[in-house]
């Protein structure tokens, strides 16, 4: 997953505020009581979009994901901004750390990405003993409303000059995944195109499951907020945003 992906994800997300999801996690680690230049790990930290943001408000950032091919772009990116952030390839599920950190996130649906129980158990456990008492987990997860009702069973497309794709999703009803199909279209400096397939998976997580692995993991002061808010879920968010804490 997310190798030849990688050459073209940021165009496909340059609609993206990284700087207002920069700031929205800069409250919530505030809220959390995350030192203001504390230790955090980015898991499935993608191509650096949000970690070079979080390292410039003072956070001691390292970026961790599975994706050799978009590590290396998000090294290339902190080359080119002069930030100096160390990027490690590593699987969230089995995270280490030779310190323990201050926080640990995992951004723009790196959960739903783990598509079993036990895979989100493994990160909870992996992220718990990663952290400093005290210390706290945040993520954020697309909604089984959005993976369902939205994604699930649905054809989108978009028809552009740089890159076009088909994007076909079927939703899985017993398994509670979405799995997504994007059909690229990468035009060449000639004129020609190259088409990129990828194909990707996620997995619906509900409230009352999360709260009871985080739990299951050691995790207190569970909390739930909508789409960059600070205020409760509520019925048609797209996306929820989930703080836990290792008690001191």
């Amino acid at each position: 997953m997310y190798g030849a992906f990688a050459s073209v994800y940021d165009a496909l997300m340059d609609t993206v505020d990284y700087a207002a999801w920069a700031a929205y996690y800069k409250t919530l680690m505030e809220k959390c009581q995350v030192p203001a230049k504390g230790r955090v790990v980015e898991c499935a930290c993608g191509t650096g979009s949000l970690t070079l943001p979080l390292r410039r408000m003072g956070y001691q950032m390292t970026g961790a994901d599975a994706s050799e091919e978009m590590l290396a772009a998000a090294m290339e990116k902190a080359r080119t901004a002069g930030v100096m952030i160390p990027f490690v390839r590593q699987d969230m599920r089995q995270l280490t750390v030779p310190r323990r950190v201050d926080c640990v996130l995992a951004t723009c649906d790196g959960v739903n990405y783990l598509t079993s129980p036990e895979d989100v158990r493994a990160f909870f456990a992996a992220a718990f003993a990663a952290l400093k008492p005290g210390g706290a987990l945040i993520f954020d997860v697309s909604t089984p409303e959005k993976l369902s009702g939205v994604l699930g069973n649905n054809t989108l497309y978009s028809d552009d000059d740089a890159v076009s794709y088909i994007w076909r999703n079927r939703w899985d009803e017993k398994t509670s995944r979405v799995m997504l199909s994007l059909s690229l279209f990468v035009r060449r400096e000639d004129g020609a195109y190259d088409r990129i397939e990828e194909c990707q998976t996620q997995r619906a997580h509900t409230r009352k499951e999360l709260r009871a692995w985080l739990a299951a993991a050691g995790f207190a002061d569970i909390a739930f907020y909508g789409r960059q808010r600070m205020t409760p879920p509520r019925t048609g968010d797209d996306r929820w945003h989930v703080t836990a804490i290792k008690e001191k």
